[in-house]
């Protein structure tokens, strides 16, 4: 009888998972060594000692107490139980319970006994993998919606070339003091407004050329936040540090300009009357093969971080997923088009970049986005303008749309050439030959 004992002492010092005793009023009566430095105790005395009240102590939903001292009462026993318990230090680990409740003679429940896993690497892994699952997703639906409204944007865009054309022209045949010209004009500033959505529609489904040139990231968003400064309200303070000197990218400083308004824009709106402060900071990281990369489709190597930082309340998951998407806005009614976000992920991809999202409600929400690094080099040099001239040559115009094809006819004819137009491209084979 004391070998076995001894053995089976043996066995329970030297186990590598943790062996626990506990009452059902919430006190451990044994618990091994393996139990004790899971959850941060120096000894299994000191856990014993510590711990008098199991379900307030230790478990973060104490929800999950109830739901296993019930399993315990109707089945007798658990198998794989998962919750998320409190260590010592604070720190939260998460365990598997196989365990079960030893009854007495009468048939009442005297303790319960059983074994307990770490599975805290498994469970982060098992997150990591559905937020990346969940990102492979939203990368997904943005690229068809952006396929979509690429192909909307453009038929938009054909209607208001010929509305924008034919208003100028009737206009350069009237005096400009005349009322029907004034009249004109607010037709033509209407088109350029659904212009200018049209452009943003089209930048998100990254369907704009844009000249990209190697520029410095830090000087780019140090001369925007001087233009931003007096747009932003004073209860509003800007931080902004510059971690990296090599910092160049290929990129359209334009474009770049908009996505840092954009971002702050959003952080400030989010951040409501109260203010709060918005950070801002450009700092350089470094992805190997082999590293987990922060977004789905990412390819290492040398990255320019843009990191934009608020102190605002802070999204629910549900309104993460959906913060891309053209037209979605937690704004009220007039506040806002829904694009701005839409606008910076189309810009941000357009540059071989990716973007990344990190919010929770009451902790602010912080964008990051990784643009690829090059080496210095010259920036381009961009050759002036011509101005148009005209000429006598003569000129075969095809479109399939009817009013183009008429409004630059016209165009071309007021400039001196000879044109023949069509919007067949057999016929316009046919008067090539």
């Amino acid at each position: 009888l004391k070998r076995s004992e001894e053995k089976y002492r043996s066995i329970f010092e030297n186990a590598v998972e943790g062996i626990f005793q506990t009452t059902p009023d919430g006190r451990y009566l044994s618990v091994n060594p393996s139990l004790a430095k899971m959850y941060g105790y120096d000894s299994p005395e000191e856990m014993i000692d510590s711990v008098t009240d199991i379900e307030r102590q230790q478990y973060v939903d104490l929800e999950d107490r109830e739901i296993l001292k019930n399993l315990y009462d109707t089945q007798g026993f658990v198998e794989g139980f998962e919750t998320q318990l409190y260590r010592k230090d604070g720190d939260k680990v998460w365990i598997s319970m196989n365990a079960r409740a030893v009854r007495g003679a009468n048939g009442e429940i005297i303790y319960y006994e059983g074994t307990t896993e770490d599975i805290t690497k498994r469970k982060k892994a098992q997150e990591e993998t559905t937020r990346l699952e969940l990102q492979l997703r939203q990368s997904q639906k943005m690229e068809a919606i952006g396929t979509l409204a690429g192909g909307i944007a453009h038929d938009f865009n054909n209607i208001l070339s010929g509305i924008m054309g034919f208003t100028e022209m009737v206009q350069d045949d009237m005096p400009p003091d005349s009322r029907a010209y004034h009249r004109l004009g607010l037709v033509l500033k209407g088109a350029h407004r659904g212009r200018d959505l049209i452009r943003q529609i089209l930048t998100f489904s990254r369907q704009t050329e844009y000249e990209q040139k190697p520029v410095a990231l830090s000087a780019i968003v140090e001369e925007g936040l001087k233009l931003l400064r007096p747009l932003l309200p004073t209860t509003t303070e800007i931080r902004f540090k510059s971690l990296t000197d090599d910092d160049t990218i290929l990129a359209d400083s334009a474009q770049i300009h908009q996505v840092l308004m954009n971002l702050c824009t959003n952080g400030t709106q989010a951040m409501g009357k109260k203010g709060g402060v918005l950070e801002i900071s450009v700092t350089r990281d470094h992805f190997k093969k082999g590293d987990l990369m922060p977004v789905p489709d990412m390819k290492h190597g040398h990255y320019l971080v843009l990191k934009v930082r608020d102190t605002g309340p802070g999204m629910q998951p549900e309104v993460v997923e959906r913060i891309f998407d053209p037209f979605f806005t937690t704004k009220g009614h007039g506040e806002g088009t829904g694009l701005g976000l839409s606008v910076v992920h189309g810009i941000v991809k357009s540059h071989g970049g990716f973007i990344r999202v990190e919010s929770e409600p009451e902790k602010g929400s912080v964008f990051h986005i990784y643009l690829p690094k090059i080496e210095k080099r010259e920036a381009l040099t961009v050759k002036e303008e011509l101005p148009v001239k005209g000429g006598k040559e003569c000129i075969l115009f095809v479109d399939d749309e009817d009013l183009n094809v008429e409004l630059n006819s016209e165009r071309l004819t007021r400039l001196g050439y000879e044109v023949i137009a069509t919007t067949s491209s057999l016929e316009a084979l046919e008067i090539f030959k």
